[in-house]
């Protein structure tokens, strides 16, 4: 039996931003109006209450500019990362979003550090 327990996903989204700061708005944009109409309010320590996907809160999710209109969307909390399971739940919501022209699920490549 194959398995992928232990591995971190993560999602590389294709879009027309400029910025990382552009993709995490289109990201995280829709969730918080979602949220607003649900409760009819928005503070920024909510974010952790929003749940993308079942255990995804929106708060842990953080966007890398890999390329022109090419980002990494990942798990910003060591203790929380992206399970496959968690990555697809997180890439199907992006889907119904429409912010990103294209979604897709991935192992995350070990990040080399200077620490």
């Amino acid at each position: 039996m194959k398995t992928n327990a232990g591995r971190e996903y993560c999602l590389i989204v294709e879009g027309a931003y400029l910025t990382e700061e552009e993709a995490r708005h289109a990201l995280c944009d829709p969730f918080i109006e979602d949220w607003v109409e649900q409760t009819g309010s928005f503070k920024i320590h909510n974010m952790g209450d929003i749940q993308v996907a079942p255990g995804v809160p929106l708060g842990y999710l953080g966007v890398i500019m890999l390329d022109d209109r090419l980002f990494e969307i990942a798990s910003t909390d060591a203790n929380h990362p992206l399970t496959e399971h968690k990555a697809k739940g997180v890439a199907e919501a992006l889907r119904r979003q429409d912010m990103f022209d294209e979604v897709s699920v991935e192992p995350r490549e070990e990040v080399i550090s200077d620490e």
